[in-house]
């Protein structure tokens, strides 16, 4: 039977989990986006299950990193041979993809990030995790305000010649704007383009705010999908805006090529196997109260044995579950 060698790379986030499987040559073979619904550890499982049932004939695993924001969660359970931030991981997906790449815009469901790249070295950063006028969530809501499917939203959004002037620092005043053209009778397609706009203008503002965007500029991250986003961004901007063809798996591809670099010393990875599918972990939290710090400790266990615990500052509750790399982890 035909045997493929591979990389996986894990992305778990508060909206989406994703998984990808990578060819030793850095190609996509499979991957996976699904939603979290509050429940990591049930959507890696899940996500493992399906991304095994897609892969074209069995796979040696060669090597797993885990990014996102339950990056370590999901470290212990697939046995991660790397984990890193999400933002090291969108960098090197764009660099790998557009190796001259210079900014890299990424908007979710619930954060957003800017990345300047100069040299293929990361130089700055900024992250959006508190306000929802910049991310996915902002475009859903108005959507579903609107009547519109949200997977409508850019086609719709490109019928439009201009786009209605609408108030986008806050989700509050885009509303009440987006309501008030609805009533003086712009067309709908003019005010989903002014929605578009503002949450380009939000973004830029908060973000991009005091930074050299250069092109190229890759666009990356569920939102990418919408074609007004990606219009009204060129528009701001005045130039291309490039959309990868995995654009909503860029986190877990970067993930899979950090765990190709970490392994190329030919040790076994520490992937657990896909059967972890099937296992029945625990989670639990408590409070150190040691010192005036008050860390919460984070535990994950299996038939009442430790596999992991993290959270404190101090290290002294600590164990850590993922394996030999431990310096690659923390």
């Amino acid at each position: 039977m035909k045997r493929l060698k591979g990389y996986l790379g894990v992305d778990v986030g508060s909206v989406s989990t994703n998984l990808v499987a990578l060819s030793e040559e850095g190609e996509v073979i499979s991957y996976v986006y699904r939603r979290t619904q509050g429940q990591p550890i049930q959507a890696v499982q899940d996500g493992l299950a399906e991304l095994r049932a897609q892969l074209p004939c069995e796979i040696e695993v060669k090597g797993v990193g885990t990014t996102g924001s339950a990056r370590y969660l999901s470290g212990v359970i697939v046995g991660a041979d790397i984990v890193k931030n999400e933002i090291t991981a969108h960098a090197v997906a764009a660099m790998h993809v557009i190796p001259e790449v210079r900014t890299v815009f990424e908007i979710g469901g619930q954060d957003s990030k800017i990345i300047i790249i100069r040299d293929g070295i990361v130089v700055d950063f900024a992250m959006n995790t508190v306000c929802a006028a910049g991310t996915g969530s902002f475009l859903d809501h108005q959507a579903t305000r609107l009547g519109i499917p949200i997977e409508k939203f850019g086609e719709i959004a490109l019928r439009a010649k201009k786009g209605a002037q609408i108030a986008g620092r806050c989700t509050v005043f885009a509303e009440s704007d987006m309501i008030h053209k609805q009533q003086i009778g712009y067309p709908v397609e003019e005010i989903v383009y002014g929605l578009c706009e503002a949450l380009v203008r939000n973004y830029l503002n908060n973000l991009g705010k005091g930074k050299d965007l250069l092109p190229p500029i890759v666009f990356q991250g569920g939102v990418a999908a919408n074609e007004g986003i990606k219009r009204a961004f060129e528009e701001a901007l005045n130039g291309e805006v490039i959309v990868p063809k995995y654009h909503h798996v860029m986190g877990a591809i970067g993930a899979a090529l950090l765990a190709q670099e970490a392994t190329d010393d030919g040790e076994i990875s520490n992937f657990k196997g896909f059967e972890v599918s099937q296992i029945d972990y625990e989670t639990s939290s408590f409070f150190c109260g040691g010192c005036a710090n008050n860390c919460e400790i984070v535990k994950i266990q299996v038939d009442g044995e430790v596999l992991a615990r993290w959270g404190g500052r101090c290290g002294k509750w600590e164990v850590d579950g993922i394996g030999k790399r431990k310096a690659l982890l923390f």
